[in-house]
């Protein structure tokens, strides 16, 4: 597998530290609000990664955060006369809400940052201890972007360049040694929650948080780093600076970024005021088409939001669920058809062999899911002919089998529901059948009618009615 290293700006094979092992994280969502669709993009990305490392066989050992202590949560805590604790409970919940209906599985570790906070301190002591932090009375403790040497490698910018990073760019500059030094950890001021520590009552800074949560849960080195391409710099550029200092050894080996969500042209985010949040499109679209919006484009390629993009995916979908239900319904109805071996089955089986080895070129080829998705539609069609040509159910099944199997790697949802047809529509349906044997062909279609009233319709096909919601 090769994945693109924005550390090295080149598409590199895939090598973990341990053979058939993977230590990866992304950075989560800050818990003051619900989570919109360029959020959703590095969750539902670095999913399907996870998911496929997983279907080639490896042992993935996932970490996402929950970031719940920063400005906005308290600003927003505060203006709701709640504690940051309640706000993140709250924000949490609704966070597993949409990610659990995206198909977005639990990573192994999923730590908050309050939660966190003897890591926090370890690694804030640890750069103290170094040289490399120092104090501004009254303000905080900061990082000393001189004392790295490899500062801006990830980002590629030169630190002479760089006026003011860290994320503190509008921050007067006073008693710092430089303008890109950045806070690991900021002394209490009123209002806020705070903590103890050897420098004084206070919190971490954003950047830290990661740094020690990583350190906890995954170690010092690990194989992936990932997120959105807006958090290149300064945030990992500074987790970089902070763990290979702190730690002395390499950070992460590869750093996956994944490109904006776009609206007008313009990025998706809550500062511009252009987004729209996943409980918010999810009135209007269902969970399962918002995941596979994602995943029809490139996950390093800018994808735009619209409703006419949507219903593609919508009708996408639709193709290869519709594909699946109609083979699942005829091995049901059919599973143990002898038919004669013909040309037509081994069509179908050379399909899905293909599928299976186009899907995997694919994915290999740093995450590729748009082509992905294009080799599970080319076997969509072959299905789709072979049922009209009655090709054996054992062919059928091994499609279906393919479809069900590449489908859950992407992290599709094409469960249909299976129960909850009333059986006054399945009485209707049977009368109908008799209706039809009796060549009274007025009554069937005055019933398929009726049917069609209560909400399902009548698909007739050679193994039987086939009964669907409208």
């Amino acid at each position: 597998m090769k994945l693109f290293n924005t550390l090295t700006r080149y598409k590199e094979d895939f090598k973990p530290m341990v053979e058939g092992h993977v230590k990866m994280y992304a950075c989560g969502p800050t818990v003051y609000n619900y989570f919109h669709l360029g959020n959703a993009r590095p969750f539902v990305t670095f999913d399907t990664l996870r998911r496929y490392l997983e279907y080639r066989g490896y042992e993935v050992e996932f970490c996402q955060n929950f970031t719940d202590i920063d400005d906005k949560m308290i600003k927003r805590a505060n203006d709701e006369g709640i504690t940051i604790g309640e706000l993140a409970d709250r924000f949490i919940g609704e966070y597993y809400v949409d990610a659990d209906g995206l198909n977005v599985k639990r990573p192994t570790y999923q730590p908050r940052a309050t939660e966190s906070m003897d890591a926090i301190l370890a690694l804030v002591q640890a750069l103290m201890d170094k040289g490399i932090a120092y104090i501004i009375e009254g303000d905080g403790v900061y990082y000393d972007v001189t004392k790295f040497e490899g500062y801006g490698k990830l980002s590629h910018y030169n630190l002479d360049e760089l006026v003011a990073g860290g994320g503190e760019r509008k921050a007067s500059y006073e008693g710092k040694k430089n303008p890109g030094d950045f806070a690991i950890w900021k002394f209490k001021k009123e209002g806020e929650p705070y903590w103890d520590s050897p420098w004084g009552e206070g919190r971490p800074g954003w950047h830290i948080e990661c740094s020690a949560m990583i350190k906890k849960h995954l170690g010092d080195t690990i194989d992936i780093h990932g997120g959105g391409q807006d958090l290149i710099f300064p945030h990992h550029e500074n987790e970089i600076a902070q763990s290979e200092a702190a730690n002395g050894c390499t950070f992460a080996n590869y750093w996956v970024h994944n490109a904006f969500v776009n609206v007008d042209g313009e990025k998706m985010s809550k500062s511009l005021g252009n987004f729209f949040t996943i409980r918010d499109i999810v009135e209007h679209f269902p969970y399962p088409v918002i995941r596979f919006f994602i995943l029809s484009g490139h996950y390093r390629m800018p994808i735009n939001f619209s409703d006419e993009l949507l219903r593609s995916a919508q009708n996408g979908l639709t193709r290869i669920t519709t594909c699946i239900n109609n083979l699942k319904f005829i091995l049901d109805s059919n599973p143990a058809s002898t038919t004669n071996a013909t040309a037509d089955e081994q069509e179908l089986i050379d399909a899905v062999n293909k599928a299976g080895e186009d899907f995997i070129t694919c994915m290999d080829d740093d995450l590729n899911t748009a082509d992905a998705i294009t080799a599970i539609f080319n076997l969509v069609r072959a299905a789709n002919a072979a049922v009209t040509k009655n090709v054996p159910a054992t062919a059928l099944k091994l499609a279906y089998d393919k479809l069900i199997e590449l489908t859950d790697v992407l992290g599709i949802d094409t469960t249909v529901e299976e129960d909850g047809i009333p059986q006054e529509v399945m009485d209707m349906v049977n009368q109908r059948v008799e209706a039809k044997k009796a060549k009274n062909y007025a009554l069937a279609d005055e019933l398929r009618n009726k049917v069609l009233e209560m909400g399902y319709t009548i698909k007739d096909t050679a193994n039987g009615p086939q009964v669907e919601k409208a």
